[in-house]
């Protein structure tokens, strides 16, 4: 069911409480923590732009990290409302708290169009438990309600879900923000009538975390790649040699099943037919890996893990997407965070923007892919990339999202 989004509000002079997905990488820098990636940051922009152009007074929340319940300076929301002011190019106020008098006082003193971000909502463990005390406290200062963190959107928390439906049950409006309502249309309204050939891409590590979206993107798609560990699970169901790749043996019935499913379907379902294999060992608690070199042959012999798709499958998957009109791609195709082995997920990332620029829509779904293609310089090359990790599993498995539910319906 279609949602209310910023755009059909009324704000001049409301305080419209917003939750943004702020979750930064951050590390130590001469004993200031600073940020490493304001992508997140970036794509809140056009919401916030269009909240200052409506008079809104706007009351940014959002969390960092795992706190527990607890206070750590490391994860702290200070420096991000600097760096937030720095690409609004407007002031942005900061409270050190998020519910409470010093909230109540600074909001208090709002003009429209001024912006200030509270502090860590997972400081309070409330927040994850969805306290309806906390969360009433938090929409003590909310006139309108805005979720612009997609990321957030499958996790019923006090600030997710809570405030929403507070602030309906006064008369007021709970609205989707700019992002979030892209997110929605390009996981959502694009793939459920997708122009075709539709090609999907999956990688990563296990089966299990991808096989309902497997399951339930088999009823759409025209073609499925697989790489990442998780098609090793699926060489074995095939009865193939995996040496010693990381599978899971126990999911090689469900494995077995999603590829009669692909046959009954007329899916073409592709696996690598060759890979990057090395030798790993564990030195110190991590995992080294040397003797790094392509396996022509679909087996993969014993003494030996894949950690890549090889050129030959990497050669095959990127003509799929050359034919391809739209293209879903999550996961990447090997450990990519190491250059040796990260030749095949930058071979499709390239496949996927060559395809965008002949016209097909290409949707990156969210977590690893998005750094992936990042790292491989096409972040601008691609039709849309999703914000989302946890939550865009879970949408394109068909899940209703808890921050999605909340919102007023048009």
């Amino acid at each position: 069911m279609a949602k209310l989004t910023v755009k059909d509000l009324e704000l001049n002079g409301k305080r419209v409480f917003v939750r943004v997905d702020y979750n930064v990488p951050m590390e130590e820098v001469d004993g200031e923590m600073v940020i490493n990636d304001d992508t997140r940051i970036r794509a809140t922009l056009p919401t916030l732009d269009l909240l200052v152009e409506k008079g809104a007074k706007i009351i940014l929340t959002a969390h960092l990290g795992r706190p527990k319940g607890q206070r750590e300076a490391s994860m702290s929301l200070r420096p991000v409302a600097a760096k937030l002011a720095d690409l609004i190019c407007r002031p942005v106020a900061f409270v050190d708290d998020c519910i409470g008098e010093k909230v109540a006082n600074t909001v208090g003193t709002m003009q429209p169009g001024d912006i200030v971000l509270l502090e860590n909502l997972r400081y309070y463990a409330e927040e994850e438990a969805n306290d309806a005390a906390f969360a009433e406290k938090l929409a003590a200062v909310a006139d309108a309600y805005v979720n612009d963190a997609f990321g957030a959107a499958h996790r019923a928390h006090a600030s997710t879900a809570g405030v929403a439906e507070i602030v309906k049950s006064r008369g007021g409006q709970s609205a989707a923000g700019l992002l979030m309502e892209r997110e929605l249309i390009f996981l959502g309204d694009e793939l459920d009538n997708p122009a075709r050939p539709f090609v999907v891409i999956l990688g990563g590590a296990k089966v299990s975390d991808k096989i309902k979206v497997i399951d339930r993107l088999l009823e759409k798609a025209d073609t499925i790649l697989i790489g990442g560990a998780m098609a090793y699970t699926f060489k074995l169901a095939q009865g193939y040699t995996v040496g010693s790749s990381l599978v899971e043996r126990d999911k090689v019935d469900v494995a077995r099943q999603a590829l009669d499913k692909a046959k009954a379907k007329g899916v073409k379902f592709l696996l690598p037919t060759d890979n990057t294999v090395t030798e790993s060992a564990k030195v110190d608690g991590k995992w080294t890996f040397k003797n790094e070199r392509n396996n022509a042959d679909v087996n993969i012999p014993d003494g030996v893990e894949g950690v890549d798709i090889g050129p030959e499958t990497a050669a095959a998957y990127s003509a799929e997407c050359a034919a391809a009109k739209t293209v879903l791609w999550n996961g990447p195709m090997g450990i990519f965070e190491d250059p040796r082995f990260a030749v095949g997920t930058f071979a499709v990332a390239e496949a996927v923007a060559g395809a965008t620029k002949k016209g097909a829509k290409s949707i990156i779904g969210g977590g690893d892919s998005v750094k992936a293609i990042n790292k491989a310089g096409l972040g601008e090359q691609v039709t849309f990339m999703s914000t989302g990790g946890g939550a865009s599993l879970e949408f394109l498995e068909g899940k209703e999202l808890p921050g999605v539910a909340a919102l007023s319906d048009k």
